[in-house]
């Protein structure tokens, strides 16, 4: 079995090393080369005071993006959201209130088809769905768009820098990004897609306007807690193409403040990650398997269980440098695949009864 980890481990460590050399980057900006296509900005907001005059301010001051517009869609706030949001004078801004989901649909994905519906008629030439907690360099919009066009792509997810402060975040965000760090190979699912291949993040996504619009916008993933991925899906099954690329350097988030509030996210979409009950547990063995069996036989001194440790914690350290985090908390992965299943049993245990931003999933 230890054995097993190792081999396992040294292939994760050789996809994770092969991508940090080979990821995709945001495109250089410069002001010549300004971006002439139209683009629209979707922001669903709920309950999001906190965020929502800060997000407004960066993407109104966006850069290199003369015909930029940003579409606000207040998803039924019960906070001062919606009133901060009025207070701002720009033209750029358009806000609409969306309604509330119909039966079957999800929040999020339910005003994101809101929005979608009212720049249909627009018909921009890129559409890109943000969330309101995601901090955005100047210069963010045009470089991602501009990355978008030299790749001839037709979706383009910028991976934004995960921020984690307090120890539960520093545990569980930073698996994240090593999860598909070390076991996709970014340019072989960029060149030949498949389902099992996307990935993609809604927190930043930048998208064709055509290509949207051909798979009737986000209806295809009404009831999908994890609408960003099936997002993707749906673009690949439509024959699209698209690749997660390197967002850290443009954009950044921290998705948490607290554990209470980590649990309960990933309470409301880890269960659903791996595609049923059965994914979940080969998940959970997986994880067990190169992660923590390799500690306690290295623990007994164990020189192949050393190697297989030294192997995963290399992985880590190589997904922090790729997303600019914390490259010493690559060694408490053991620790972080713990909380991981512990993450994993919780979602599952209250699946039925999730509930998030005040709504039951």
């Amino acid at each position: 079995m230890i054995f097993a980890a190792f081999l396992i481990n040294s292939v994760l460590l050789t996809v994770a090393l092969i991508n940090f050399l080979t990821i995709r980057k945001p495109s250089k900006f410069s002001v010549s080369n300004a971006i002439t296509k139209s683009v629209v900005v979707l922001l669903p907001a709920r309950n999001e005071e906190q965020n929502i005059e800060r997000v407004l301010n960066e993407l109104i001051g966006q850069i290199g993006v003369p015909d930029l517009k940003v579409l606000l869609i207040n998803d039924n706030s019960e906070d001062r959201t919606l009133v901060l949001a009025q207070t701002f004078t720009s033209q750029q801004l358009q806000i609409i209130n969306a309604p509330e989901p119909a039966q079957g649909w999800i929040g999020k994905v339910s005003a994101l088809q809101a929005g979608y519906k009212a720049i249909i008629q627009e018909n921009p030439d890129i559409v890109i769905s943000i969330d309101a907690d995601v901090h955005f360099e100047s210069d963010a919009i045009a470089r991602a768009v501009a990355t978008l066009d030299s790749l001839s792509l037709d979706f383009i997810s910028p991976y934004p820098r995960q921020i984690a402060a307090t120890w539960a975040e520093r545990l569980a965000q930073p698996l994240l990004q090593w999860s598909w760090m070390s076991t996709v190979l970014l340019r072989g699912a960029e060149r030949f897609p498949l389902n099992s291949t996307v990935i993609c993040n809604g927190q930043f996504l930048v998208m064709r306007g055509q290509s949207l619009r051909a798979i009737g916008g986000f209806e295809s993933v009404a009831h999908k807690v994890l609408d960003d991925i099936e997002l993707g899906r749906t673009f690949i099954r439509n024959g699209f193409k698209g690749v997660v690329i390197d967002g850290s350097q443009i954009a950044s988030t921290r998705m948490y403040s607290s554990f209470s509030e980590l649990r309960a996210g990933y309470a409301k979409s880890l269960h659903t990650a791996f595609g049923s009950l059965v994914g979940s547990c080969f998940a959970s063995i997986f994880m067990t398997t190169t992660g923590l069996l390799p500690l306690i036989y290295a623990m007994k001194g164990n020189l192949i269980a050393i190697a297989a440790l030294f192997a995963i914690f290399a992985t880590r350290f190589v997904s922090a440098m790729a997303a600019s985090t914390r490259l010493r908390d690559a060694f408490l992965h053991p620790a972080s695949v713990a909380l991981f299943i512990y993450l994993l049993y919780y979602s599952w245990r209250n699946r039925r009864t999730t509930q998030w931003k005040g709504r039951t999933l």
